[in-house]
């Protein structure tokens, strides 16, 4: 369900070939239809909106999953032409907001010449800790801003674009790139500090990087090739890496494995899933895998009491015990309609799709319990949860903000 994207060049993302396919053209396309939403759907919880707000031209069809982030009651979001705003996280009123100019350049989707390349096509992040606000583009390029004003601080040149948001921990600023790098970065200048090279890439992969997780003086990342892998904060060195995937298969779409979702952790416990793989526990110090079994995602986990949450690449959405990994439940009703990974809110699960339904399901059993419609375009961005609110954004840069009633 995901597009399949060579890593040398850029192809536009999957989900928006079938966003400019239209509802006839699956067949032609080689993709199932997605499975249509009942009709007579009862709701079980009521769903209000608190906020709508829009940034720039969102995501597009870059691939990018530009998805928001919270920090002190301040919402920040960024687009892939070049704006940063900030608003305010319960009301939805806007702060600020800053757009950078373009400079000369072409950004090219399948081979082809395309639109001018914003010098801020931000597609990796925001991050925000303290009085930084870090965010990657497509063309290559860390700005580290001040998420009072937007106003730049620094700017670190990297070697591919930045598609996963930057981890900012302590001193540093924690990078994925395209091709495979990870770099330390200054969280006060910028300079790089150190990288990681992971080698090689695999030449055909999914469109997507994870992004990095910091904790306990260590930097954890899912790889293009299906593994985890464990490294030193303070200088990159690999402490160790676990695979996840074995990249089996007679195609090279079979062999695809790459691990693109969060990485969770909890206490010592590492929680990870890959393309064409497994759902894996592991002791984060050790990298010993606990428990595994087969679940292929391309899409981030969620982590709620003693349930582990996801979306398969079927767009089915399960629920694991987290002591063993055995089911608990599985909801198919939403299957083909490209969900987004799961995030929890209360005692439900949302959900979105790609034609801007978001869906509430119940923890407990997965019963469809809620939906609304943020737009008519695709969302492919995990939901965020802060405290009592679910922010989602669509490809275009709507964003809403949705709060449950009180039982």
């Amino acid at each position: 369900m995901k597009a399949v994207v060579n890593k040398n060049v850029w192809l536009v993302a999957l989900g928006s070939l079938v966003l400019l396919a239209g509802c006839n053209s699956f067949k032609k396309k080689n993709l199932e239809p997605p499975t249509p939403l009942e009709k007579n759907f009862t709701p079980t919880v009521q769903v209000s909106k608190a906020w709508s707000a829009r940034i720039g031209d969102g995501a597009g069809i870059s691939g990018a999953l530009l998805r928001p982030t919270v920090v002190d009651g301040v919402l920040y979001a960024v687009s892939t032409d070049g704006k940063v705003a900030a608003f305010d996280a319960a009301s939805g009123k806007q702060l600020w907001e800053k757009t950078t100019k373009v400079k000369q350049g072409w950004l090219g989707f399948g081979g082809k010449k395309g639109k001018a390349v914003p010098q801020g096509s931000y597609a990796g992040g925001p991050a925000v800790a303290g009085n930084l606000l870090a965010v990657g583009t497509l063309d290559g390029y860390v700005y580290g801003l001040n998420p009072k004003d937007g106003t730049q601080l620094w700017s670190s040149e990297l070697n591919s674009e930045v598609i996963a948001s930057p981890a900012i921990v302590g001193d540093l600023v924690i990078v994925r790139t395209q091709d495979g790098r990870v770099y330390g970065l200054d969280a006060a200048s910028g300079q790089r500090r150190w990288v990681y090279d992971q080698g090689s890439v695999p030449l055909l992969s999914l469109r997507g990087n994870s992004t990095p997780l910091a904790a306990n003086g260590v930097v954890f990342l899912g790889s293009d090739d299906g593994k985890l892998v464990a490294l030193r904060q303070d200088n990159g060195d690999k402490l160790w890496e676990q695979r996840l995937a074995t990249g089996d298969g007679r195609t090279d779409i079979e062999r695809l494995d790459d691990a693109d979702g969060s990485i969770l952790l909890d206490g010592s416990t590492l929680y990870a899933a890959a393309y064409h793989g497994n759902l894996t526990a592991i002791d984060g110090p050790s990298g010993r895998p606990m428990w595994s079994r087969p679940f292929s995602t391309y899409s981030s986990l969620a982590l709620a009491g003693s349930a582990i949450y996801g979306v398969n690449d079927q767009g089915e959405v399960w629920a694991f015990d987290r002591n063993g990994g055995s089911d608990m439940w599985k909801n198919d009703k939403l299957k083909y309609r490209w969900l987004t990974g799961p995030a929890v809110q209360g005692n439900y699960v949302v959900v979105a799709d790609a034609e801007g339904y978001v869906h509430w399901l119940q923890s407990g059993d997965g019963a469809l319990a809620a939906r609304v419609r943020l737009s008519k375009k695709a969302i492919q961005a995990q939901p965020l949860v802060v405290g009592d609110t679910v922010y989602v954004e669509d490809v275009k840069g709507h964003i809403g903000a949705y709060r449950l009633a009180a039982h």
